[in-house]
């Protein structure tokens, strides 16, 4: 297997709201036969209902994120990199008018670097963060430094 990623697809539970979720946040998708493909980068960000998702993998569906018994952390967190500070912040903002939730308040963290991070409003997880140790290319894309 050849180390990377094509593909991130996250089950929702209501492919229209999450859809415009993330176009308020200043992503553009394709609509096909009942699932969103937004471009990120080198990789494609999908939306797929949850309960078609478990399914095509074979599994049940299980509980609904969010809060209360029996919800709660899917396991996964997606990251997004910026360039600087003020763009984390500015993200923030964007997130909460859009009805996302920031579930940790931006800060130093103890690693050292400013980061966030916020929930979509199916509960999918997202890391934003300012690191000057990961640059990003005038594309967007991450180097990840030599930890060596």
């Amino acid at each position: 297997m050849e180390q990377r990623i094509t593909l991130i697809t996250l089950g929702v539970s209501d492919l229209a709201r999450s859809k415009a979720f993330y176009e308020a946040l200043g992503w553009r998708g394709q609509e096909v036969a009942e699932t969103v493909f937004f471009q990120a980068g080198g990789l494609g960000l999908v939306l797929w209902s949850r309960d078609k998702l478990a399914k095509d993998c074979g599994l049940e569906p299980g509980p609904e994120p969010g809060p209360g018994p029996g919800h709660g952390f899917g396991g996964i967190a997606l990251a997004h990199n910026v360039r600087s500070e003020a763009e984390v912040d500015a993200l923030l903002a964007t997130v909460t008018q859009a009805g996302g939730t920031v579930t940790k308040p931006a800060a130093v963290n103890e690693i050292g670097f400013y980061s966030s991070a916020f929930t979509d409003p199916d509960g999918h997880a997202w890391e934003v963060a300012y690191n000057p140790g990961f640059p990003l290319a005038d594309d967007g894309t991450v180097t990840l430094p030599d930890f060596g």
